[in-house]
């Protein structure tokens, strides 16, 4: 009941709703400030139609499937976000490729890229191998195009526009 309420909450928040509306994340910076927190600064990425043209290879086909694609790539102007958790049970970050795999049909959770579960394997693995916890963990996941990350937490993420990124574009190739 609590991690429905608190899903409640999040999706009223603009920051939630701001990092729900945009299409790509990658993950940028991952780091625990003080003992038990977690601060995950992530970036918006967008299909970069400005990009050079693919340098043209020596197979036709590639080249007819490349001319009709742009990178994804983070490029000036993109947003930046801050979450951070104040503190946490437990988090995972997985390479995004083996970590989109299986079934996940029973889960149940709100959101597009920060997801606010209350039901899932991660929940259930927490409840399952871990023990002590003085309040009901939460699990939030963070999609980005390079990492999955859950976040077993007893509380939401402060979620923090920083700004539009200034970074030179990071290619997917």
């Amino acid at each position: 009941m609590r991690a429905i309420l608190v899903g409640a909450l999040m999706s009223d928040s603009p920051e939630f709703d701001s990092l729900n509306s945009v299409k790509y994340l990658f993950l940028r910076h991952l780091s625990e400030p003080r003992d038990n927190s977690l601060r995950l600064v992530v970036e918006e990425a967008v299909q970069n139609r400005f990009a050079p043209p693919p340098v043209p290879s020596d197979n036709p086909g590639l080249d007819e499937i490349l001319k009709r694609s742009w990178p994804v790539e983070s490029i000036q102007g993109c947003k930046t976000f801050e979450l951070t958790w104040n503190r946490y049970a437990a988090y995972l970050v997985t390479e995004e490729l083996v970590g989109s795999g299986g079934s996940y049909d029973h889960e149940t959770y709100t959101g597009r890229l920060l997801r606010v579960y209350t039901k899932s394997h991660f929940l259930d693995y927490l409840a399952r191998d871990t023990g002590g916890h003085v309040d009901p963990v939460q699990h939030y996941k963070l999609l980005c195009l390079n990492h999955l990350i859950d976040i077993g937490s007893y509380g939401p993420p402060d979620i923090r526009l920083t700004g539009p990124s200034s970074a030179p574009p990071l290619r997917i190739q």
